[in-house]
């Protein structure tokens, strides 16, 4: 029999926010000042902000460009804001990612860009080719409206891609603009939760099939999708730009169901939950990670490393799970981790890891 082959090594992996800081306390005031008295619910609502479990978030945008009455930010405005914050973000991130890995640009074969709070066409990457110098022949593999679960999604494709090919580099980046989808325009429940919990920012990533060394390797991926969930989550789109949809059975959802997709995914490649020796997830909100540890049977405080990101950056959608992973390695990533997010369809990306 031929030999198995050999795992896809993640040789890097680094993020990046922008440079406007936004603190919670600051927001919820903001959010005070535009809805308090125009939307009866508020002050019901506003309670998210509190309870959400962040202190600071990072936008593309400074806290006075949502708030300037003068300036319409229509559909033309908040794209162009996306294309300026995203391809500065994709930029930052992939130099990281390059660094660390110890290569140039011109050492890539294929880019991943995962993202789905924006439009571009030519795609976010093809901003930064000539200034970064990436090859004229790079292959580019643009990936979006796979949300939160983005980052997870990538990793497994990046991963696929590097097996196929294996001696080549594949750069992946995750990068998303979630607070552009920011709406003084809409009175929903949603729109505040979108206030109170999004933030921007970018994880990068360099993928090698024909590598040792690395900070993990990539082992199994799967993903589950639940039918007649589409109204769970996901992008309402209309002239002034993106408008967030969030059901409030998303915990009820991860704490009832996303244990026997785990364990289904586990099970497929011959494996159980005494074969795992940690978890990375994408915290979402506070309440999602609580419903993770109830759902995986973890003491409580054992997802602490998720609630820190929330803490520190927010729900950047995609690019958390990342930002989680990252924070996991700093600890010491040891034995298989299964790594998993959650993401609109309503579905569940599944990864296991191998600590190098």
């Amino acid at each position: 029999m031929p030999a198995a082959a050999a795992e896809p090594q993640i040789m890097s992996l680094a993020t990046a926010v922008p440079e406007h800081a936004f603190d919670q306390s600051a927001v919820a005031e903001v959010a005070g000042r535009m809805f308090g008295k125009r939307y009866r619910d508020f002050g019901r609502l506003s309670t998210v902000f509190a309870n959400s479990g962040i202190a600071t978030r990072y936008s593309v945008c400074p806290l006075e460009w949502f708030t300037e009455p003068a300036t319409p930010h229509g559909w033309p405005e908040r794209s162009a804001a996306f294309l300026a914050g995203a391809a500065d973000l994709f930029g930052r991130a992939a130099k990281s990612a390059l660094e660390q890995a110890g290569l140039a640009a011109h050492e890539i074969d294929t880019i991943v860009t995962v993202c789905s709070t924006g439009i571009a066409t030519p795609t976010i990457e093809t901003h930064q080719l000539s200034a970064m110098g990436f090859r004229a022949d790079v292959k580019r593999v643009p990936v979006f409206g796979l949300g939160c679960a983005g980052g997870a999604s990538g990793l497994s494709l990046a991963a696929r891609l590097a097996r196929a090919e294996p001696r080549e580099h594949v750069l992946l980046v995750v990068l998303e603009t979630c607070t552009l989808a920011f709406r003084e325009d809409e009175f929903t429940k949603s729109n505040m939760v979108a206030i109170a919990l999004f933030g921007d920012g970018a994880a990068a990533a360099v993928i090698c099939g024909d590598a040792s060394g690395g900070l993990a390797g990539v082992e199994h991926h799967g993903e589950h999708t639940w039918p007649d969930t589409l109204d769970i989550m996901g992008w309402r789109i209309d002239p002034t730009g993106f408008g967030a949809i969030f059901s409030k059975s998303i915990p009820d959802l991860v704490r009832d169901k996303l244990s026997a997709a785990a364990h289904a995914f586990l099970a497929r490649q011959g494996l159980g939950r005494d074969d795992l020796d940690g978890f990375v997830f994408h915290p979402g909100g506070a309440k999602v990670v609580d419903a993770l540890e109830a759902a995986f049977e973890l003491p409580q405080g054992e997802l602490n490393k998720e609630r820190e990101v929330l803490r520190s950056f927010g729900n950047m959608s995609a690019p958390t799970v990342l930002f989680v992973l990252q924070q996991a390695l700093t600890n010491g990533l040891s034995g298989r981790t299964l790594l998993s997010a959650l993401g609109p369809g309503f579905s569940a990306s599944f990864l296991t890891l191998k600590a190098a």
